[in-house]
């Protein structure tokens, strides 16, 4: 199911919350999310379903035994056999045909690939069990006691299929006890709302717009079509991905849960380093917890360890070597900032980091969007001039010419700025009042209405656009 369809909008979620509130245990609330979430995971992959209660079931288990085995020597062996069956799983439902499809070029030999599939959002729900069972070993977290709270963990239908990467211990007590208020509940249906028209507004339009260019013809592309193509998908994928983070924090509020930001305007960055810390928050902490820093951090081996953690990033997107590509891109990008750009940060123009960085995070989503890696070599090629058919082209003018508005209001929407706006206007107008509401509250409201009725009434026309981060 998807949190920008009609029927989740209009059907499942209304339900689910008159469900949620109409009880006042927490016990119950939590069966009502568990049944619910498994409910929401089921509608699109009935098949899978068991694959998360199995995994959910497995991990609770590991975790009360790591915890009764940590001071006799034996949790040690408890976690690493259970990261590695964690990994296997995973492994064996995204890279087997990976994995087999390289072994035959290798060597020659013809074994038969299986179309296994991929459970929706098992990279996620792989990641959050990992990191519960490492805390639990560590000492961070004490097992969880019932299955049933660890099973709402790891399904929740917030987090469940993109993320964010939401661990134990930021949200036990959570799952213990919630603390629900009118204004907690209000500001979550604020946030839902903010990534709802991000999806649906932006997003969903933007996938449209880079069709033009990145499905054509690359013999007929010019170079100012090829970045206006890639320019659309980095807008795309921006909000799209941090639209369902915003429905999910936005959810979690609503329900009585807080979730951590999962972004933070990646795009106003001025480096790779920088704009992996505002990017996919949760995953790039992941790494540094429980990968970088447990090989050594930047103690010891540190390009080494820079090196595995960027492979493993390539490869947790995605079993094609256009990520493996796009993981190792980033890494040869940190090591450049790190021991030389940043060496010289003071003596380069602000306007040449922001050339910089607008060029090497497009050059980078080209690797991402193409599966082939002679595909995206040709589309770079083209953005260069090398292979062009032209610099520009009537068609692409008129295009640009067309939706030069709408892209000015996507990159605009990727910073700060109508932030801000909106926090000077708060400041002025919170203080005055009509009738018993601040008139903050009520130009929200119209807001908020507007980006929801403009939604609901794009989803009927357009066709089903499932966010881009369920392949991973």
């Amino acid at each position: 199911m998807v949190f920008s369809s009609l029927f989740f909008l209009c059907v499942f979620l209304p339900v689910n919350i008159i469900l949620y509130y109409a009880v006042n245990n927490n016990t119950y609330r939590n069966v009502i999310l568990i049944v619910s979430s498994l409910v929401f995971y089921a509608w699109g992959e009935p098949v899978w379903i068991l694959v998360l209660i199995l995994s959910g079931f497995f991990n609770y288990f590991i975790g009360t035994s790591i915890e009764k085995n940590r001071e006799n020597g034996k949790g040690k062996g408890i976690v690493s056999l259970a990261i590695i069956a964690n990994l296997f799983i995973l492994g064996f439902f995204k890279y087997f045909g990976f994995f087999v499809e390289n072994l035959n070029t290798l060597t020659g030999i013809d074994i038969p690939i299986i179309d296994i599939g991929l459970p929706i959002g098992i990279s996620f729900y792989t990641f959050k069990s990992i990191s519960y069972i490492v805390d639990v070993y560590r000492g961070e977290v004490k097992a969880e006691k019932s299955p049933f709270e660890f099973l709402l963990y790891v399904s929740l239908f917030h987090h469940l299929v993109a993320g964010p990467i939401v661990r134990y211990k930021d949200v036990e007590e959570n799952i213990k006890k919630r603390a629900i208020s009118f204004n907690a509940f209000n500001n979550g249906v604020e946030r839902f709302i903010i990534g709802l028209g991000k999806k649906v507004i932006i997003a969903n339009q933007a996938n449209e717009f880079s069709k033009v260019f990145l499905d054509m013809n690359y013999s007929s592309l010019p170079v100012l079509g090829a970045w206006a193509g890639i320019l659309l998908f980095a807008i795309e994928i921006y909000f799209d991905f941090s639209g369902y983070s915003d429905m999910a924090i936005g959810l979690g509020k609503m329900y009585g849960f807080h979730y951590k930001e999962n972004f933070n305007y990646p795009y106003i960055a001025k480096s790779a380093t920088e704009f992996w810390r505002r990017w996919h928050i949760s995953l790039t902490s992941f790494f540094k917890d429980y990968v970088y820093i447990p090989l050594g951090g930047n103690r010891k081996f540190h390009i080494r360890n820079m090196l595995i953690v960027w492979l493993l990033t390539g490869l947790w997107h995605g079993a094609s070597w256009n990520f493996v590509i796009w993981g190792l891109y980033f890494f040869v990008l940190l090591v450049i900032e790190k021991y030389l750009l940043f060496k010289i940060e003071k003596k380069i123009p602000k306007i040449i980091w922001r050339l910089y960085f607008v060029v090497i995070i497009l050059v980078g989503w080209v690797f991402f969007y193409h599966s082939s890696l002679s595909d995206a070599i040709q589309f770079l090629g083209i953005m260069f001039g090398a292979g062009a058919s032209s610099f520009s082209s009537s068609e692409v003018e008129i295009f640009l010419n067309s939706y030069i508005i709408f892209i000015g209001i996507a990159l605009i929407g990727c910073t700060p700025f109508i932030k801000s706006i909106f926090q000077r206007i708060k400041g002025h107008m919170e203080k005055k009042q009509i009738g018993v509401y601040s008139v903050d509250q009520i130009v929200k409201s119209i807001v908020n209405t507007a980006i929801f009725i403009m939604s609901i009434i794009m989803l009927v026309g357009q066709s089903y656009s499932p966010f881009l981060y369920f392949k991973f």
